[in-house]
């Protein structure tokens, strides 16, 4: 950062760092140890809608990318839209294999980054369960800031979280990811196409 940056309060953005995702399966490790949250299986890639051409080409790029296990019993990936005109891609692997899963959303990223789309993507995240309080959970990671977060939402349909379990997460996780400073930043990510958390 240069001296006029500094006085004017300007921050360079963090370059964003996709291998910090392969710190994720560790991080399911501890939690499922100590919270009793497992895998759901399923993740998803969060990005501003790209329109006509480019977003088919996104599809089939995509699909060519992860498609490919369908033939051996693979679930295709999935695309939506939620009411904030984002685009949630979702893919799925068994519960039990989650490097697999961040290989697939890494990958993602990586090709709609280099496909120039990277100022488009907005998140990434995996979601968990917890059979025992069939409460839901997901680890967000921020593509921009280059950290992640917890997301609980509270059951029972209405838009609330659980603040409590998210600090819980974060103080739990805080030596295996690098977790964002700023609680403002821990969007809420309602109807999130990763176990559907909320």
């Amino acid at each position: 950062m240069g001296f006029w940056d500094a006085i004017l309060g300007r921050t360079k953005p963090v370059r964003p760092d996709l291998d910090r995702l392969f710190g994720l399966p560790g991080a399911a490790v501890t939690l499922e140890a100590e919270t009793g949250f497992t895998p759901t299986g399923q993740g998803s890639v969060c990005f501003a809608s790209v329109e006509g051409g480019a977003f088919a080409r996104i599809q089939r790029d995509v699909g060519e990318l992860l498609d490919a296990d369908t033939d051996r019993g693979g679930v295709p990936v999935e695309f939506s839209q939620d009411g904030y005109g984002y685009t949630w891609l979702l893919a799925h692997q068994a519960p039990d294999d989650v490097a697999s899963l961040v290989n697939d959303l890494h990958a993602v990223n990586t090709l709609l980054q280099d496909a120039g789309f990277g100022p488009q993507l907005l998140c990434s995240l995996i979601g968990f369960h917890n059979a025992s309080t069939g409460r839901s959970l997901a680890l967000v990671y921020l593509y921009k800031r280059g950290t992640f977060y917890p997301f609980a939402p509270l059951p029972g349909g209405g838009e609330k979280r659980d603040s409590g379990l998210e600090l819980q997460v974060r103080a739990l996780l805080g030596d295996e990811l690098r977790i964002e400073e700023d609680l403002s930043r821990w969007f809420p990510v309602w109807g999130g196409r990763s176990g559907r958390p909320g």
